[in-house]
């Protein structure tokens, strides 16, 4: 059965990639003057340098695309295709022009469903990617710099958490249309995680919080929502502003180290000369559980010496654990069985490196593979495939130099290093997997963007719900599920401090980086179009909601039950269905 499973997986990775060689056979056989991409079915989809469908040119007066709905049908297509509020700056697929160009109206339910089900699977790929193949590199590389856990955990473990929300504000702040998705994706995932996440691991399993790290976090987090609602108001983040929330997180990460320092020596000093020795000490290890939940290895099977080249090949390249899926439910295998493509991908183009293994993972055939593989993903990846598909001298492509460079490292490294042993430089391999999986997570992220913001156009609806919907959702469910499975091994108090610390990170290190990634030296500004109402009702919720808890859990003595979970709950449910009537109007401002 788990062979089965594996080749089913194996053939819907090779199913994907015949159903593009096709489509790539086909467009050549039709072709046009303009090149062979230009045909009835692939042109409406992909898009230049500018975002437009490929043959087009805008000269249209600037209309909201959302207005589209109440063109008539057989107008739709040449609104989309000349509006320029319409075209889509970065991804490989224009998805409004699918919607509306490719498929009849008759079969636009049929388009909008095949868009949600590849928004799902974006999602699988964003979590895949971040937990499997960005935190492990992440994790190796602060290992090998030697880093205090206190501080990793603030810097790299929470980088690696809080990946997909990162990749998908700078992807949204990039467009100042979409920026809506950006602040609704960040705060709505604030109040997620701290109402629903953090209510249910109350619910799961009472405890009594971590006094000096709740409010030390609580604080940062509200000065964080005070200078997102400033710069909200003024609708624009300033160079300075850009500054002043990445300045701040360093002030957290050096508050969180400092604080630290002083306990473990408040402790040496009371407790003289201890039994047995303190361990190192996490991010909220002032006053917190020092237990480590240790995940199983999914993807590091043991390989004896013996085992031939081609046999570790193959085994590291299975994503199948099979004593593992064994003793799993039947919904588990199912979802396993759809990962298994994503998955299969990954492995072949992402090395991990793992320094608690003997042999750190080292995988000999398949890591020179990852030589050819990553770098030929990150140029095929960057700026949608742009740079990878320029010819010098209208010849020989960028993709091919690459393949070219990597094959001969590869083939190099290949025949100076043996199947036992990993060399010397292998944290390279770290690196290259850090960087590899970090444009597989900008690539899905961008598409995330980009179907969200087809189906705001299409179902009339603001960036700034769907972000504090959809995207907080996709983006945060992977973490629900994991601080509930750590509440339930007995650990409830890691998970909480979990909630807050991510957040955190989020909101400064997005808004911040995301803002000044798009700056330049003539324009030191991002504007933001605020979606009106919505906006404040959501950044008064956030703010309310750590309010409450800064104020109701001491009053608690720190002692989280079910009462306050249950509020918790009931409190997300009232702004969620505020904030849906806000968006359909039925809660507006009156006007005069």
């Amino acid at each position: 059965m788990t062979r089965q499973i594996f080749w089913l997986g194996l053939m819907q990775t090779l199913w994907v990639l015949s159903v593009a060689f096709l489509l790539v056979k086909e467009a050549n056989a039709v072709g046009s003057s303009n090149g062979p991409w230009e045909t009835k079915f692939l042109a409406p989809f992909l898009v230049d340098g500018l975002g437009q469908p490929i043959g087009i040119q805008s000269s249209a007066p600037h209309v909201d695309c959302r207005e589209v709905g109440k063109q008539n049908r057989s107008n739709r297509c040449s609104f989309i295709r000349h509006n320029p509020d319409c075209k889509m700056d970065s991804g490989f697929l224009n998805y409004l022009n699918g919607v509306f160009c490719v498929f009849p109206a008759a079969l636009q339910p049929l388009a909008m469903t095949l868009y949600v089900l590849w928004l799902l699977y974006l999602f699988v790929l964003l979590g895949v990617t971040a937990e499997k193949f960005f935190c492990p590199n992440l994790s190796a590389i602060s290992t090998k710099l030697q880093l205090a856990h206190n501080v990793a955990g603030v810097t790299f473990l929470a980088f690696g958490n809080g990946a997909p929300d990162i990749f998908s504000a700078v992807v949204a702040f990039s467009d100042p249309r979409t920026a809506g998705l950006a602040i609704g994706s960040i705060f709505g995932a604030g109040i997620f995680v701290t109402t629903i996440v953090a209510g249910g691991i109350a619910l799961v399993r009472p405890f009594t919080a971590a006094s000096r790290p709740f409010l030390r976090d609580a604080v940062f987090y509200m000065i964080a929502v005070f200078l997102t609602f400033v710069s909200l108001y003024f609708e624009q983040v300033t160079l300075a502003e850009a500054l002043s929330f990445l300045g701040l997180y360093i002030f957290y990460v050096l508050t969180v180290v400092v604080s630290t320092w002083l306990h473990k020596r408040q402790r040496r000093e009371r407790l003289a000369p201890p039994s047995h020795p303190e361990p190192d000490l996490s991010t909220d290890s002032e006053e917190e559980d020092t237990a480590s939940v240790n995940g199983e290895e999914e993807y590091q099977p043991l390989l004896p010496s013996e085992e031939t080249t081609f046999q570790i090949l193959t085994q590291s390249i299975n994503p199948l654990d099979y004593r593992k899926w064994r003793r799993k439910p039947w919904y588990w295998k199912l979802l396993k069985a759809c990962k298994l493509p994503v998955e299969l991908v990954l492995l072949l183009t992402v090395p991990i490196v793992d320094p608690d293994r003997e042999d750190q993972n080292w995988k000999r055939p398949l890591n020179c593979l990852h030589l050819v593989t990553g770098p030929l993903i990150c140029i095929l990846t960057l700026k949608s495939g742009t740079y990878g598909l320029y010819k010098f001298q209208g010849v020989f492509p960028v993709w091919g130099l690459v393949v070219l460079v990597g094959a001969t490292l590869a083939a190099v490294i290949f025949c100076t290093t043996k199947n036992e042993e990993p060399p010397r430089y292998h944290l390279v391999f770290a690196f290259l997997g850090f960087l590899v999986s970090a444009m597989w997570i900008n690539a899905a992220a961008t598409e995330v963007v980009n179907i969200l913001q087809t189906l705001g156009v299409i179902f009339r609806l603001s960036n700034t719900v769907l972000g504090l919907t959809l995207l907080a959702w996709g983006n945060s469910i992977g973490d629900m599920f994991s601080d509930l499975t750590m509440a339930r091994q007995g650990y409830p108090r890691m998970a909480f401090s979990a909630c807050f610390g991510g957040i955190i990170f989020n909101m400064l290190v997005g808004v911040g980086l995301g803002c000044l990634l798009q700056m330049t030296s003539s324009k030191l500004v991002v504007r933001l179009e605020s979606d009106g109402l919505l906006v404040w009702i959501l950044a008064g919720a956030l703010g309310l909601s750590l309010i409450i808890s800064f104020l109701s859990v001491p009053a608690q003595c720190f002692h989280l039950g079910h009462g306050y979970g249950y509020c918790l709950i009931a409190y997300y449910l009232v702004f969620l269905t505020v904030a849906l009537l806000t968006e359909f109007r039925v809660i507006r401002i009156p006007t005069v």
